[in-house]
């Protein structure tokens, strides 16, 4: 791995970064098309996931002797689950009809990270239609979007990271959600998923970021997630699968089992997080991954849920600042079916009918279409 200071999103850079996005894209669509259907394992869609983002990236830079593969494995998390679920092998957990459902992953080129989430809720069979939400659960899924395509057009150069914090908790407001706890927007960089510039989604006592302002060549991850409880997900029984190398520590490791994970790891993911499932040997990595924690050497990412009752949505997109735009290279469409009858205020609905940047169309800028009536904004 050899990290190098980014400093234009032109040239190769950019190009890795799109790839990636690519790679993204074509994933979700994949696993929704094919993948998100009652009875299916919750660890069978997520092992298809990593294995259709490693396809993809083998496809291509095959001139190139560069890493390249998952930054963030398939995670699945249903209802009231936040973050974090990439069950190991032996999970039988099944998705059920009607099921609100938010899958979360990254890929990468040379370092270069593009990551997404979607939210969509579980049909009874694949690629058929699924009966849509109502009520507080439609509400938390039309705002977690807009929230996600508002903050996308908030952040450009200039902008303030606290402008951005303060128009999330007015949009969370008007659909009578939570904004999670804990959730961060953070800006990437070459093998670093998770920068020191950050975005808040609520401002909370216990949890305070520096005032950042927007720069021409910031990447983002754009992480909104909505909930119809408190915002204040807690871990559970779930053991944690997902964990990351913390590389500014350091530490001789007494075990064995722990060496060989720290050596596989670095080999397999250098710096991306990860999941135990993805490793040789599930039961020797859990060995060993405990004297990791306890040394600091891992980060570990747990899982994540509100009450059984509640229901939590997210939306995440990866944005390029640039100084002709903010351009999002990640992120589909709000389901199609999923509506809310509450409104934004006219200024929140005003950034939201302004054009995103497009590089793709000969740096045109790209205008969503707009629409009439009470839920007009819920169908952006």
């Amino acid at each position: 791995m050899q990290q190098e200071e980014v400093t234009a999103l032109a040239g190769d850079v950019g190009t890795k970064y799109k790839t990636a996005a690519e790679v993204v894209q074509k994933t979700l669509q994949g696993l929704i098309a094919t993948q998100i259907f009652a009875g299916n394992k919750i660890v069978d869609i997520c092992a298809f996931g990593d294995t259709l983002i490693e396809k993809q990236c083998d496809a291509q830079f095959k001139k190139s002797k560069i890493d390249k593969g998952v930054a963030f494995p398939t995670c699945l998390n249903v209802n009231n689950v936040a973050c974090h679920f990439s069950p190991l092998s032996t999970d039988t957990t099944e998705l059920k009809a009607g099921d609100i459902v938010k899958i979360d992953l990254g890929a990468h080129f040379d370092g270069y990270i593009a990551v997404g989430a979607h939210t969509t809720v579980v049909p009874e069979a694949a690629g058929q239609p699924f009966a849509a939400p109502t009520g507080a659960a439609a509400d938390a899924v039309v705002a977690a979007y807009q929230g996600a395509q508002i903050a996308a057009r908030m952040i450009k150069v200039g902008a303030k990271n606290s402008e951005v914090t303060a128009a999330l908790e007015r949009v969370a407001e008007a659909y009578g959600v939570k904004a999670v706890q804990g959730t961060l927007m953070h800006q990437m960089k070459q093998y670093v998923i998770d920068g020191n510039k950050v975005v808040l989604l609520r401002g909370a006592e216990d949890q305070k970021v520096s005032e950042e302002t927007f720069a021409e060549h910031d990447v983002f991850a754009v992480d909104v997630a909505f909930s119809t409880g408190e915002g204040k997900p807690k871990q559970g029984e779930e053991r944690s699968t997902v964990f990351k190398r913390a590389v500014e520590n350091h530490y001789t490791l007494k075990m064995k089992a722990s060496r060989a994970l720290m050596s596989a790891v670095t080999t397999k993911f250098s710096t991306m997080p990860f999941t135990l499932r993805a490793l040789d040997d599930e039961k020797a990595a859990r060995m060993g991954m405990s004297e990791c924690l306890k040394h600091d050497v891992m980060y570990e990412y747990p899982v994540l849920a509100e009450e059984a009752k509640d229901t939590v949505a997210q939306f995440k997109l990866t944005v390029l600042v640039t100084a002709k735009g903010t351009e999002a290279i990640t992120g589909l469409e709000l389901p199609e079916g999923i509506k809310s009858d509450k409104v934004l205020p006219e200024d929140l609905a005003a950034i939201l009918a302004e054009p995103l940047y497009s590089a793709g169309s000969g740096g045109k800028r790209r205008r969503r279409k707009k629409k009439t009536g009470a839920s007009a904004a819920a169908d952006e």
